[in-house]
């Protein structure tokens, strides 16, 4: 066997054992939510969505990649910030208003924040797949990446598309930084009310809360504001590949060790499943 050979068998091995790690570690948050009604409460029901989120996230992409490496014939078929989102606004009401949070966050309110970020995460898609099912596609069908970008995808476009490709970076930019600001905005607020608490004890409970969100937070917007916001063309294609990969298969599988490993309650209630 070839050195090729033996690179691809070793890269598929790694990102087999990466995908199968995030699909036990995402299940298992799912499980403990779901078994433990002391997790029945919205910060928990939030967590599940996002690792059932991050299931089909990394599903719709790894498996089509692993059976690339041992095809020879390579095969690309054709909504994460939102909920990340939504979590950090729960957090603020949290901390900022314990008093009222039971009020306020109810599961019915849960209830709709979660169909909310489902729907407009689909939604979201259609723009951008309308823009590209009108460009004419008459060249070679093969994408120099591990999955169906939009950059790769609309290299292959027989006319150029600089409209096309404009609309939907702006629109790309524009989701990205405002549910980023909001996010910041959330634990500015979160922030002020943590350093007010008197006790230390308190300080370092909100921060420990908060900590592992702010962590998966920064993994993902650091990868795909280099992605989607910074200019392609300072980026070499290697680069979008690791910075890919970054974002599709190694940031669900650090998630539930993050959440977990931080959390007293799902720490105890995953110590139960297993």
């Amino acid at each position: 066997m070839n050195k090729s050979g033996i690179s691809t068998i070793i890269l598929f091995s790694i990102i087999l054992f990466v995908y199968t790690l995030t699909l036990t570690g995402n299940m298992a948050i799912i499980c403990a939510v779901r078994r433990d009604r002391r997790l029945h409460i919205p910060m928990y029901v939030l967590l599940a969505n996002f690792s059932f989120l991050e299931i089909w996230y990394v599903t719709c992409t790894v498996p089509n990649m692993l059976g690339n490496f041992l095809s020879q014939t390579k095969t690309i078929s054709f909504t994460e910030s939102i909920f990340l989102s939504v979590m950090a606004y729960d957090r603020y009401l949290a901390i900022c208003h314990p008093l009222h949070y039971p009020s306020i966050m109810t599961s019915q309110l849960c209830s709709i924040l979660v169909c909310l970020c489902w729907l407009v995460g689909f939604l979201g898609y259609t723009i951008p797949i309308f823009f590209i099912s009108q460009l004419p596609f008459c060249g070679p069908n093969i994408i120099d990446h591990f999955l169906c970008d939009v950059d790769p995808l609309m290299a292959l476009s027989c006319a150029p598309a600089p409209i096309i490709k404009n609309v939907f970076y702006s629109l790309s930019s524009a989701f990205i930084i405002i549910t980023s600001l909001f996010i910041l905005g959330s634990y500015v607020l979160v922030l002020r009310a943590v350093l007010q608490v008197p006790s230390s004890a308190g300080r370092q409970k909100a921060f420990s809360t908060c900590g592992s969100h702010l962590v998966v937070v920064s993994l993902f917007y650091g990868s795909i504001m280099v992605m989607y916001i910074s200019p392609t063309s300072g980026n070499s294609v290697a680069m979008h590949k690791i910075i890919t990969l970054m974002y599709s298969v190694v940031t669900p599988a650090l998630n539930p060790f993050i959440y977990s490993l931080r959390n007293k309650d799902m720490k105890f209630a995953l110590c139960h499943i297993f």
